[in-house]
C-alpha cells in the first residue's frame, strides 16, 4: 500500500465522527502562588517572552480547533480585579467566557469551574495556567482521544528510574520504568463522566492527586497521549528560563519552515 502512515491524531480524527457536535470547554486552573518562585508575583503572571505565563496557556486553548469555550478558575482577588477579562481583551482570546473563584484545593477549584459551564458543553479539558508550553496540537490530540475513549490525558514516559519511599525517605520499591508515566495537562473527559467522578469523590472525601485519579477510581480507563518532556509546569525560576529557551527555539524552527 502506498502513501505515508497517518499520525495518531489523524487516526483519532477519522474515528471521532462529527466532532463539532462535541462542544468542549477548557477549564484553566490559575490559583498558583509564588511560594517556590520567590517574590510577590504569582507564577501565572510572570512575563515569558513578552506575555504572562497564563496568557501563553490561554492562547494555546484559543488556537485549538476542538476547544469551543475557555473558563478560568482563579484567586478571589483576580476575579474581583477582572485580570483575565483584561487578558482576554488585550490578547484576543475570543473563546473566553468567564473567571470564577476557586476552592480550598485544586479539586474543589475544578469543581467550581465545572459548575460554571454552559449547558451545551459535552466534554471538558482541564488545564494548568502554569503550563505555557502546551501546544494546540497536543490539546487537539488529547481531545480527540477523549472523544473516542471518554477520558484522555497528556503525559510522557518516565526517563529516570522511579522509586517509592516511606515517610522517612527510605526506598520501598522500584517502579517498572517501561510502564511509568509522568502526567501533565490537559486532562480531558466526557463531562457526565467527570461530574460523576468528582461528586462521588466529594461524597466520600476522596482527594485525588490529579483529575485522572477521580475517573480512575470509577474504574474508567484513561488514554495516555505522549506530550514529550517539555510540557513543563512553571514552579521555580529555572523553569521560567527553560520555558523561554524552548519557546525561542520553537519560534526559530517555525521561521525556518516558513523560509
Amino acid at each position: 500500500m502506498g502513501g505515508s502512515p497517518k499520525s495518531f491524531a489523524d487516526v483519532l480524527r477519522a474515528s471521532a465522527g462529527k466532532l463539532k457536535s462535541r462542544t468542549t470547554a477548557a477549564i484553566i486552573v490559575a490559583g498558583g502562588s509564588s511560594t517556590r518562585m520567590g517574590g510577590d508575583t504569582p507564577k501565572q503572571f510572570l512575563e515569558l517572552c513578552g506575555m504572562p505565563v497564563a496568557v501563553h496557556a490561554m492562547r494555546a486553548y484559543e488556537e485549538s480547533e476542538y476547544i469551543d469555550q475557555i473558563y478560568i478558575v482563579a484567586r478571589d482577588e483576580d476575579v474581583k480585579n477582572k485580570i483575565y477579562d483584561d487578558f482576554a481583551e488585550k490578547f484576543s482570546i475570543t473563546k473566553y467566557r468567564t473567571t470564577v473563584s476557586g476552592g480550598k484545593t485544586r479539586q474543589e477549584s475544578v469543581l467550581k469551574g465545572i459548575e460554571a459551564l454552559s449547558d451545551d458543553v459535552k466534554f471538558v479539558a482541564i488545564a494548568d495556567a502554569a503550563r505555557p508550553l502546551t501546544t494546540p496540537e497536543l490539546i487537539n490530540s488529547v481531545c480527540l482521544a477523549a472523544y473516542r475513549y471518554g477520558a484522555a490525558t497528556a503525559g510522557c514516559l518516565a526517563v529516570d528510574t522511579i522509586k517509592t519511599a516511606d515517610n522517612h525517605k527510605f526506598i520501598t520499591s522500584t517502579v517498572e520504568r517501561a510502564t511509568a508515566w509522568q502526567v501533565s495537562t490537559p486532562q480531558a473527559f466526557q463531562l457526565p463522566l467527570y461530574r460523576a467522578a468528582a461528586y462521588s469523590a466529594l461524597d466520600i472525601g476522596f482527594e485525588g492527586t490529579d483529575d485522572n485519579s477521580l475517573v480512575e477510581r470509577l474504574e474508567h480507563r484513561v488514554k495516555l497521549i505522549d506530550c514529550g518532556r517539555y510540557n513543563i509546569k512553571i514552579t521555580e525560576k529555572l523553569d521560567l528560563l527553560l520555558a523561554e529557551t524552548i519557546l525561542s527555539a520553537r519560534d526559530g524552527i517555525l521561521r525556518e519552515d516558513e523560509e
